[in-house]
């Protein structure tokens, strides 16, 4: 089995909504069809327990999440596709490169760094709530990458430092122990949207804002008549540029269909009339997709086998190379 030529994984910690598909999945599911590239999706279920200890929402949210996956498209048979603690040589990777992160890096992490400030703001204790979970969780993100070699991670702006950290980690651990890691390169997609919620925020389900992408055809229309717009009567002309029911459509739509519906902006489209548009044309995409992870979301243990033979495959690089690492910091048979 080959190295990782792109790797990417998705915190099971909720339900995908549109914003999750638009900005992750969608390119993600493109790369992995690049020919002649061998790509790793994984389930960063480990992960969903530093921010979430409710053992019934990560439950369903593997399902969720892999069901969604493979319901918008990815290919398992030409893909990697596995859930994190189905690799034991993860966690194993994860205390080697422990011993050789300085805790000064760790120091510098965004989240530790807003989790203190946030404290210090309410005059609390700076460490108050902060678990080593959450003051750590860089070198387990680093173990998911190195384990494998990535050669590049797609990631969002706000993740671009996890990877500045991997290669630190990994350059300190080539330093000590000879050059057993590649440094990966973050992808970030420029063209990827981020799409608005609800009230006009971000869509997070930090938030409580988002559009679950396989809501029922009739929560979806509710959730799209909810989505805030402006005052403006139907004549008027508006804006599409600053406008979520424009951005959530133009993330779907064609070219030809994008810029047909500004024209109509521009002649003072009715809001009602483009979120109902919005509802018809979101719900003709999704239509195969959704019956597709419905049918899935009832076929639990089909997804586990996928998920299974997926860290199998996986396992064939993870088993092998942890035995080069343990050998190379002095962990080996005795005879």
């Amino acid at each position: 089995m080959k190295n990782a030529d792109i790797l990417t994984g998705i915190t099971t910690t909720g339900t995908p909504h549109l914003g999750n598909y638009v900005g992750a999945i969608r390119p993600a599911i493109e790369s992995s069809r690049e020919e002649n590239k061998t790509s790793y999706y994984f389930l960063a279920d480990y992960h969903a327990i530093i921010k979430c200890q409710e053992p019934k929402r990560i439950e369903q949210s593997a399902l969720e999440v892999a069901a969604t996956w493979i319901a918008m498209g990815l290919d398992t048979n030409k893909s990697i596709f596995y859930r994190q603690t189905d690799i034991p040589e993860i966690p194993e990777l994860t205390w080697i490169l422990t011993c050789v992160t300085a805790k000064g890096l760790m120091n510098r992490a965004h989240a530790y760094k807003a989790a203190v400030a946030e404290n210090e703001a309410d005059n609390n204790d700076p460490d108050k709530d902060i678990t080593m979970g959450l003051f750590s969780y860089p070198i387990l993100m680093a173990a998911d990458i190195l384990m494998f070699n990535a050669k590049k991670v797609p990631v969002g702006r706000d993740q671009i430092q996890h990877i500045e950290m991997t290669r630190d980690i990994a350059g300190r651990f080539n330093h000590l122990f000879g050059e057993h890691f590649i440094l990966p390169e973050a992808v970030v997609d420029e063209k990827s949207a981020v799409l608005s919620g609800l009230d006009g925020r971000k869509m997070s389900k930090s938030y409580n804002n988002t559009i679950p992408l396989f809501e029922s055809e009739k929560n979806l229309r509710k959730l799209i008549m909810k989505i805030t717009t402006n005052s403006l009567a139907p004549e008027e002309p508006k804006d599409p540029e600053n406008c979520t029911l424009f951005a959530i459509y133009k993330a779907f739509a064609t070219l030809d269909e994008i810029k047909a519906m500004e024209k109509r902006y521009k002649a003072g489209i009715a809001w009602g009339v483009m979120k109902q548009e919005l509802f018809e044309y979101l719900n003709e995409v999704l239509r195969e997709p959704r019956d597709t992870y419905n049918r899935l979301i009832k076929s639990p243990a089909d997804l586990d086998a996928i998920l299974k033979q997926g860290a199998l495959r996986a396992r064939e690089y993870s088993v092998l190379f942890l035995e080069k690492l343990r050998r190379a910091v002095g962990i080996n048979r005795l005879c």
